[in-house]
């Protein structure tokens, strides 16, 4: 893998939003009256939730895997693509591999969701698995996408720190910015996960772009701060073992090519607990009629449990990054959540 930064400007995402058009439609931006009426806000202010739950893949991650496909067309020929993914970059991955006629070779935890494996496997990859229990002391999950690459002539995709992946993800951003432009809305807060930071990195070059007087606020779960850490470091932090139920949210490290985007725009991040999650996915099952994994949930959990200073003259915008939650897992959740303290 190169260590190489590359930049990424508004223009890349404007040139990835041209690709990404001839394979997917713009996912969602949904007004939430629920989310409005729940945080008190004036009559001027709207909440907005871009829901990447309507994507083909149920999450963001086709946006920036697609790109990054269209882009390594040439170097790939036929040779295969591999990449490592906690499932919803595996999913993506695949059906940009599908769309290009490319088969995928893909490195997942042996304990994902059922749901991103079936997705996966829907659009033809092929899964290898792993013990994500032992990764942090036997890094075998960087190996197997290593051994793959080597032995078997594998172009090596990164699930996010890749300008081209932070390019196509930013198309989301840009789609926001567009709407909300065309509506004469401004934005004063941005919400977005925070993990290994491809998402987050490509929103908020957008979002900065075309509001930049709001703030972009990243979110994370408690027992996966690194960026938060990062940020009070001023310099990347590693954590030795991430742990949360927000399965697409335990990357070690946020990456190299997403950090100094992230240095720039993101001057804050935020922390939800797990039960403080799985009381806003109740929430919005219950609000919205919406079942949205861990990992999505955490932008509204951090609205809803006052993480968040929302003060201010605008509108507010939540990511939700992704839906693939399985049914045993969801109920799981929502029982959890019922043993505690309902929001709202």
């Amino acid at each position: 893998m190169k260590s190489t930064i590359l930049p990424v400007s508004v223009e890349d995402i404007a040139d990835a939003q041209r690709v990404l058009q001839q394979h997917i439609s713009p996912a969602p931006l949904i007004r939430s009256y629920a989310l409005e009426k729940q945080l008190g806000l004036a009559a001027s202010r709207r909440v907005w939730i871009k829901d990447y739950g309507w994507t083909p893949v149920g999450s963001f991650k086709l946006m920036g895997a697609i790109h990054w496909m269209a882009n390594h067309l040439n170097e790939l020929k036929d040779r295969p693509v591999t990449a490592h993914s906690s499932g919803n970059f595996a999913s993506g991955i695949a059906f940009a591999g599908m769309r290009y006629g490319k088969r995928v070779i893909i490195v997942m935890p042996e304990s994902a969701p059922k749901v991103k494996f079936e997705l996966t496997r829907s659009f033809g990859a092929e899964i290898r698995t792993y013990d994500i229990a032992t990764d942090h002391l036997t890094g075998v999950r960087d190996k197997m996408a290593r051994e793959i690459a080597e032995c078997e002539n594998a172009l090596q995709a990164s699930p996010y720190d890749d300008p081209h992946v932070i390019a196509g993800n930013g198309v989301g951003g840009l789609e926001i910015a567009q709407t909300l432009v065309q509506e004469g809305r401004g934005v004063s807060h941005f919400v977005c996960a925070v993990s290994g930071g491809g998402l987050m990195a490509g929103h908020a070059i957008s979002i900065a772009a075309h509001f930049p007087r709001s703030r972009v606020i990243g979110v994370e779960p408690e027992g996966a701060d690194d960026f938060r850490q990062s940020l009070a470091a001023n310099q990347r932090v590693r954590l030795p073992k991430p742990a949360s139920i927000c399965d697409g949210l335990l990357s070690y490290d946020v990456g190299i090519n997403n950090w100094p985007i992230l240095r720039e725009h993101v001057r804050e991040s935020v922390v939800v607990s797990d039960s403080q999650i799985q009381q806003t996915m109740k929430w919005v099952y219950d609000r919205h009629g919406l079942r949205c994994e861990p990992s999505g949930a955490i932008t509204i959990a951090a609205a809803l449990c006052d993480k968040i200073d929302l003060k201010g003259e605008g509108d507010i915008v939540l990511v939700l990054s992704g839906r693939n939650v399985d049914d045993d897992a969801f109920d799981r959740h929502i029982g959890e959540a019922m043993k505690g303290t309902a929001i709202g």
